[in-house]
């Protein structure tokens, strides 16, 4: 949190000084207005920070909320609030029972800006890491309709259906990724320590003015290009995965990878319906909550996690602001299935919206079980054939000439 030094006068006209840990100026500025003090300067104290606190600071109290831990929160203050228990309470009872340190010291700035006078949400919105722009506009929502409780049960539910699709994905992939990480480290070890053994004998053996096989040939090349540069090829694989990861993170790059993983074969079928479930949820529980149309797919075009679908969702908001029906926006844009404009249709019709498709983020959570199963069974297969392609590729390749070699000596 940051440490501000101030200077304000009181109702006297006398000046004071001090300091104020605050979430921002803004902050600091409404503390000493609710103390009846008019600011007159403001400014940052920058804390010196050594190696040691550096380091306890950044690996022992990290400043990310595990996501299981920010979905209790959510639900045990929807749980408090739900039981009459005061908003600033409630956090502070919160606060002090918090076990995640980075929860706990989120937890403290949100209690001082709810004290200066600052609504729940406004006083999330300065940790857009943790609390993201649905999660505060819902929160926001629900504080002017006066379902807050409602409106956090909601949001609790929310994060762990998309937490647990997460997880179902991560775990299907963790099988995959280490049999890619096996591939590529045997491909190595075999070309740089092995191949070169292999083939010192059969030169040998062999003797001078005898041809090699022309596989044998093929893989020694390989393998003395491998061992004469490797300081230059293995820096050179490790700073191309960097600079991919890094222009991927840029605003093209992401474009163009959204892009991507949409027409991959056997790829684009789970990400499809990942983002669809994603988006009928965020859009439903915005709508449920009471945000208007145009604000809500505003919001769920920056939630989505697709760019296209994103870029998508606000060609839609325009025509939506023209006139016409979401629902016929949507059936004419191939990145949504009918089945999304019919439900829209029907929701439309009936009121129902959030409700409608709520339904329609069930049946494709549904479908991303069964999409993440059959990838998994796919992709396994696939990397131990070319594990094992490599392997008999590189035996094929000591088995021949050694095959030739005896058929010489009889």
């Amino acid at each position: 949190m940051p440490l501000f030094a101030y200077i304000a006068l009181d109702s006297q006209q006398k000046s004071v000084k001090g300091k104020a840990e605050h979430a921002s100026r803004t902050a600091v500025i409404e503390a000493l207005t609710k103390q009846n003090l008019r600011p007159i300067s403001i400014k940052e104290v920058k804390a010196r920070q050594g190696i040691s606190e550096f380091n306890l600071q950044s690996f022992l109290q990290p400043n990310r909320v595990k996501t299981n831990n920010l979905v209790i929160f959510t639900r045990q203050l929807s749980t408090m609030i739900g039981a009459g228990v005061p908003l600033l309470r409630s956090l502070t009872s919160l606060e002090k029972h918090a076990e995640d340190p980075a929860l706990k010291k989120i937890l403290g700035g949100v209690i001082r800006d709810v004290e200066a006078g600052a609504l729940l949400g406004n006083a999330l919105s300065k940790y857009p890491e943790t609390f993201s722009e649905i999660y505060v506009n819902m929160v926001r929502a629900g504080e002017s309709a006066g379902i807050l409780d409602d409106i956090l049960n909601r949001l609790a539910h929310q994060q762990e259906k998309s937490a647990s699709i997460r997880k179902k994905i991560r775990s299907a992939m963790t099988y995959p990724m280490v049999l890619i990480v096996i591939t590529i480290l045997a491909f190595f070890g075999l070309m740089l320590f092995v191949v070169p053994q292999i083939g010192k004998i059969l030169t040998d053996l062999s003797g001078p003015g005898v041809e090699l096989p022309g596989i044998t040939l093929f893989m020694l090349a390989i393998s003395d290009i491998m061992t004469s540069f490797w300081y230059i090829i293995i820096p050179g694989i490790i700073a191309a995965v960097f600079l991919l990861l890094r222009y991927i993170k840029t605003p093209r790059g992401k474009r163009q990878y959204d892009g991507l993983v949409l027409y991959i074969p056997g790829v684009k079928t789970l990400m499809r319906k990942v983002i669809l479930a994603r988006f009928s949820r965020v859009f439903s529980a915005l709508m449920e909550a009471g945000v208007a149309v145009l604000e809500a797919l505003d919001i769920t075009s920056r939630a989505v996690g697709n760019t296209l679908y994103g870029e998508s969702l606000k060609k839609a908001a325009l025509e939506v602001k023209n006139g016409r029906s979401l629902s016929s926006v949507i059936s004419k844009d191939p990145l949504f299935p009918a089945i999304v404009a019919q439900m829209l249709a029907v929701g439309e019709e009936t009121g129902q919206t959030d409700k409608v498709l709520i339904k329609v983020a069930d049946f494709y959570e549904e479908e991303v079980d069964v999409a993440v199963e059959g990838l998994s069974s796919i992709i396994e297969p696939v990397m131990i054939a070319v594990l094992g392609a490599m392997v008999g590729l590189i035996a094929a390749s000591v088995m021949v000439p050694i095959s030739q070699l005896s058929q010489n000596i009889r």
